[in-house]
């Protein structure tokens, strides 16, 4: 497996050989790299630095490469332990740090592991960063501390709690109505840190029925860590047959949240974005944001309150771009990533879970009604993979070319905006695929699209070969 370089920082299976895999060596460089952007960003000799990873098994050997690389380098290092990513953004600001590293390869399998790399205010570097990390990383270009100007580390566990709290400060939480309804709820932690951090959220909100499955952060996944349908029948089965009012997931790093109805179906990740900024807007009009990807939902309740709907290309930088040009009171992607500036500008399961839960219990509806009341859309989401030497630009160009009479939007990868429908196809960024999503009224439709475009596809990939 090939080391994945981007933007957001270096992605890839532990072990191997340099630039084959996340090594040791990798780790060393690509650290050393983004440590000499930020002193040269920061202007200081002495940068303070926030290391927070995930319950994955090779965290702790990462971690301890990634703060003696920092150190070496002359930075001080605020290590917060296991952490979420969205834990970790509000450390960088909460410590008044001059960047951050999360230790985690978020919805990836537990082979992988990555650095995200943060700037001084929390958020993912920008593109122009990122790829000055890249170069410097490439080239070698760093500089490491003399033995009288090493950097130290400091400890800080209090994280969790101080996010919390952040959370139950909110002015749209309401942790008396929540408390009051006597929610039974379940939670999925996928043996990471949110088996840790969701629970203990739970009960700081006041619910006291709460079903813990996979909840030790042993960092062995019980399943496929990415929150969607087919990797989530336990905790499915767990709601049914436990009479829950909701089942919560989460992934490896909890940014992004999933929900399981009371029925034990799904309440579908894409929903989970759409229904609070439902209930968002009904207290806070103001615009909203989403990326290419993800569901019209977000756009039909924007207009039902009379605020603007903006889309952003994939990636949560280029999302919170887009919420701050157009002041965005509640923003994210339809992969269960919400993002509430009232907070901070990050994807953040917790603050989804607070909104919800509050949601639910200022309703009195139930899961299942609160889903039957949003617009009714499905979205499929597939992918081709990808085979060395392949020409992905041009495969994407030939497909717009064949699309050219739809509305088309190439500003990430190419999009294609039919009557009732669309299809968005773009090159990951954190795994050798070109993935596909489409939505329609039905799931019929919307595979069945997909079908057509992954045809196309396969056929221009052949051609070209």
């Amino acid at each position: 497996m090939s080391l994945i370089k981007s933007i957001s920082g270096i992605r890839g299976t532990i072990g191997g050989k340099s630039g084959d895999g996340l090594s040791g060596v990798d780790i060393v460089r690509f650290t050393a790299a983004y440590a000499s952007l930020i002193i040269g960003r920061s202007g200081k000799t002495r940068p303070v630095i926030v290391v927070g990873r995930d319950g994955r098994i090779s965290g702790e050997m990462v971690s301890r490469l990634v703060t003696g690389t920092l150190m070496s380098m002359g930075c001080d290092v605020v290590n917060i332990g296991m952490a979420t990513t969205p834990t970790t953004e509000l450390a960088v600001t909460g410590e008044k740090a001059d960047g951050g590293i999360i230790i985690t390869a978020s919805h990836n399998p537990v082979q992988w592991n990555a650095l995200k790399l943060l700037n001084a205010d929390g958020e993912f570097l920008s593109d122009a960063e990122g790829k000055e990390v890249i170069r410097i990383a490439e080239d070698d270009d760093y500089s490491f501390a003399d033995v009288m100007d090493l950097g130290r580390e400091y400890i800080n566990g209090t994280w969790d709690r101080r996010h919390i709290e952040a959370v139950l400060g909110l002015k749209l939480v309401d942790r008396e109505a929540i408390a009051k309804a006597g929610l039974k709820v379940a939670v999925d932690g996928i043996n990471s840190v949110g088996g840790r951090i969701i629970p203990a959220l739970l009960r700081a909100l006041g619910v006291n029925d709460i079903i813990e499955l996979n909840c030790e952060a042993t960092g062995r996944f019980a399943h496929t860590p990415e929150p969607i349908p087919e990797n989530l029948t336990a905790i499915s089965a767990v709601v049914r047959e436990s009479g829950a009012d909701v089942g919560i997931v989460v992934d490896p790093d909890v940014d992004r949240l999933a929900i399981v109805m009371e029925n034990g179906e799904m309440f579908i990740e894409e929903n989970t974005l759409i229904a609070i900024a439902d209930y968002v807007l009904s207290a806070t009009p103001g615009a909203t944001v989403s990326n290419l990807s993800s569901s019209r939902g977000l756009r039909d309740v924007t207009v039902k309150h009379g605020c603007s709907y903006t889309a952003a290309a994939v990636g949560e930088v280029n999302v919170v771009a887009k919420m701050k040009e157009t002041v965005a009171v509640i923003g994210g992607e339809g992969n269960g990533g919400v993002i509430y500036p009232e907070l901070h500008y990050g994807r953040d399961a917790l603050v989804g879970v607070a909104l919800f839960l509050t949601l639910m219990a200022k309703s009195g509806k139930k899961v299942s009604e609160i889903r039957a009341a949003l617009p009714q859309y499905a979205i499929a989401k597939n992918k081709v993979q990808l085979t060395p030497g392949l020409d992905v630009d041009k495969i994407l160009e030939s497909v717009k070319e064949k699309f050219a009479d739809r509305d088309i939007t190439d500003i990430d990868g190419v999009k294609i905006d039919f009557p009732e429908s669309w299809v968005h196809l773009r090159k990951s960024n954190t795994e050798p695929i070109i993935r596909i999503y489409s939505e329609a009224q039905t799931m019929e439709e919307a595979e069945r699209l997909a079908g057509e475009i992954k045809e196309i596809v396969n056929k221009i990939s052949l051609d070209r070969c």
